[in-house]
């Protein structure tokens, strides 16, 4: 399906979030996402569907000052 990833058009085959951290091998921390912007927990990625058109922002942390 055509999903929108940090604004980028992306074909993906996930249904959920966490199929989706595994298919594009997100880090297994320092991650924070959101669709339709709106924050998704870590805890809830299992359960938390990826449909058509949806608007995905992926923040990764990164080290420095």
């Amino acid at each position: 399906m055509k999903v929108k990833i940090n604004n980028k058009e992306t074909d993906i085959e996930a249904a959920n979030l966490q199929q989706l951290s595994e298919e594009i091998q997100l880090p297994a921390k320092g991650v924070a996402v959101a669709i339709n912007n709106k924050m998704i927990p870590r805890s809830e990625w299992e359960s938390a569907a990826i449909t058509e058109d949806a608007n995905i922002v992926i923040i990764k942390a990164a080290c420095g000052g």
